[in-house]
């Protein structure tokens, strides 16, 4: 019946493309000769063809399109500026309307508190410098959680074991071209530093530690570690202080619950080789968008310090997060507008459509301060709620799988990307920055997670690993969903 769905409103938007296809050959032949409406036919295709298969298709073309839109120098990324934002009005559209023709669909405390999120995102664009600009950051995070809350669960209702397997395989082909980009072509793909260390440690490996964690495979053993030795290379290359702790947190929390002390010994000696190399591969010179480092700098230096030891061990966020608490104390309660900073020259200033620019807003170093900046105290309580609960979920999923010996169950990862994820959003403001890819995939992960955790889906995993009993108080695991 879902699938039926999909085909029939792909269908129907096929028929509507080609009366309007008919109708430009009649009226408009002048169209079919620009490469613009060319480009944006064949986009319409493409579009067509993943809502077709929804179930299947349509995440990975998602987040193609936001991991394109944010690649610099690669051909066709500026029309993924634009073209994402179709693409994920689109999925939110028919992925609600498919998920709601389920014969038990269900929604949580979780997506009420999401709702109240948007709503105090919209009010709040009332109070912005760039009121325009404010809204449609609420309407993208709406389409995005209404997306995360519909379609993206249909993703994992089809098969959980084929949409994880197609995730780190595809996390394992983006660190194989991260690194041919970076060590091969010295070409910053992701654009700056901090991007490839937020992708390598919130994303690829947490993913392959689990990966490699769990493999039973000899065949597939030497691959797998070299993945995941490579993600962790490219980790400690970029020199993003926030990404490698979110990803040393996420990976000792399994590691220490499941007693896998030699893993964890292992992977931090191989770090530290690990760590020796990626000194070697940074340019002592300076590069745009590439790590650098001085000449005869240390390990401590270079990863404590970025090689600015005079500034502290946080100096290069101290600017920010000042400013960002100098707006706060002047705005406490309403703030100045969701994704948007405070601007006397908000009307004088044609704010873009598509994507922000500095006049619009500015880096905050922490992604609460930023929602906490943009909407005030007030505004603020249902999004702090929201990832409360997430994380009081992923920390107590975790638990229980690695005290059980279930650390094979398919919701494991997923709870390490939310682990990771809320750590490194300390240091860098994109949890809610819905253009920035890595938002994207983050919130999608964390509503499929829901359906992996809930106590129906636990019993039937298999057990690839004997229990470790774990001491834990009765209160960490409530036995309905809701009771969160």
């Amino acid at each position: 019946m879902p699938d039926r769905n999909s085909k029939v409103v792909a269908g129907m938007l096929v028929i509507a493309l080609a009366l309007m296809f008919g109708a430009m050959c009649l009226f408009r032949p002048g169209y079919l000769t620009s490469d613009r409406y060319l480009s944006a036919f064949i986009f319409i295709q493409f579009l067509l063809a993943a809502v077709w298969g929804f179930r299947t298709r349509f995440f990975p073309f998602l987040m193609l399109g936001f991991l394109w839109a944010g690649m610099g120098g690669i051909p066709f990324s500026a029309m993924w500026t634009s073209g994402r934002w179709f693409v994920l009005i689109a999925g939110a559209v028919a992925g609600c309307a498919i998920y709601l023709h389920q014969e038990h669909y269900r929604f949580y405390t979780f997506h009420l508190v999401a709702l109240f999120c948007l709503i105090a995102a919209i009010v709040s664009a009332m109070v912005s410098s760039f009121p325009k600009v404010a809204l449609l950051k609420a309407v993208s995070l709406l389409s995005l959680f209404l997306y995360a809350s519909t379609g993206a669960r249909l993703a994992a209702m089809a098969d959980q074991q084929r949409l994880l397997r197609s995730i780190i395989l595809s996390v394992e082909i983006l660190v194989y071209f991260s690194a041919v980009c970076y060590f091969v072509f010295h070409f910053p793909v992701f654009g700056n530093p901090n991007s490839l260390g937020a992708t390598m440690g919130v994303a690829a490996v947490p993913l392959l530690s689990w990966k490699k964690l769990t493999n039973r495979d000899e065949k597939r053993a030497a691959r797998i570690t070299f993945a995941f030795a490579l993600s962790v290379l490219l980790l400690l290359f970029s020199q993003a202080r926030a990404g490698i702790i979110g990803a040393v947190v996420a990976c000792a929390i399994v590691c220490i619950m499941t007693r896998r002390y030699r893993f964890l010994l292992q992977a931090g000696a191989g770090a530290l080789g690990l760590a020796l190399l990626a000194l070697l591969l940074v340019p002592s010179h300076p590069s745009a968008d590439m790590p650098t480092r001085r000449a005869g700098s240390s390990i401590a230096s270079v990863f404590l310090y970025k090689g600015k030891d005079e500034q502290g061990l946080w100096g290069s966020r101290k600017s920010a997060w000042d400013e960002t608490l100098s707006v706060i104390t002047a705005n406490p309660w309403f703030g100045s507008g969701f994704g948007t900073t405070l601007s006397t020259r908000g009307k004088e200033i044609g704010a873009p459509s598509f994507s922000s620019t500095s006049l619009t807003t500015r880096e905050h170093g922490d992604s609460y301060l930023a929602i906490l900046e943009g909407l005030g105290l007030l505004g603020v309580l249902p999004f702090l709620t929201l990832v409360i609960m997430f994380a009081i979920r992923a920390l107590k999923f975790l638990l229980r799988m690695c005290s059980t010996g279930r650390l094979s169950h398919v919701g494991v990862p997923f709870a390490m990307v939310l682990v990771s994820g809320f750590i490194h959003a300390m240091f860098e403001d994109w949890l809610f920055a819905v253009g920035y890819y890595l938002c994207v995939f983050f919130w999608a992960i964390a509503f499929i997670f829901l359906d992996l955790s809930l106590p129906e889906n636990l019993d039937p995993m298999p057990v690839l690993q004997p229990a470790n009993p774990v001491a834990r108080p009765a209160f960490l695991w409530p036995s309905s969903c809701d009771s969160l």
